[in-house]
């Protein structure tokens, strides 16, 4: 059975367009996958960094949630993930942020992903690829954060070419 799952992808250390553009080549040997447009924003954590590229992945899987994790760290380890700091530049990052209607609790895996709900990096992506989404009974396109957003779009949903 196919889930649906929508994994956040960012990097702001190389070619971070590259870098994103072959994570979700690889996501779609896992799966039939959309993307959102892709956005730059100022970074989370320490502010003496260069902006991240963010975006959001639609994938559809029959991969088990830890599975998935699995693959999802192996892509960033064959990016050459660096993560320097907490919070800091990074090479790749990917997160499962949801998986299907499921909640999870793991030592490893926690989902809906931790603070998806304040991080405009992550919330309006994800209303690129489904407007009408809801998470723990918020509808994301009526978040605050939305009024007070710090991203940029530098290219449509067609960016990585899949």
């Amino acid at each position: 059975m196919k889930i649906v799952s929508y994994i956040g992808l960012g990097s702001n250390l190389g070619d971070s367009r590259q870098i994103l553009t072959e994570a979700i080549q690889k996501l779609a040997t896992l799966g039939a996958v959309s993307t959102s447009k892709l956005y730059q924003s100022p970074p989370m954590g320490p502010q003496d960094q260069p902006h991240y590229f963010n975006a959001v992945a639609r994938l559809e899987t029959d991969l088990a949630a830890l599975t998935l994790l699995d693959q999802l760290q192996q892509f960033e380890q064959d990016a050459g993930r660096v993560r320097l700091r907490r919070w800091g530049e990074r090479t790749l990052d990917l997160d499962l942020l949801l998986y299907g209607d499921e909640q999870i609790q793991h030592e490893r895996l926690t989902v809906p992903h931790v603070g998806i709900l304040e991080r405009d990096f992550v919330v309006i992506p994800l209303l690129d690829l489904d407007p009408n989404l809801h998470i723990q009974g918020h509808r994301l396109d009526r978040l605050d954060l939305l009024q007070h957003t710090t991203l940029t779009e530098v290219a449509d949903q067609h960016w990585a070419n899949i």
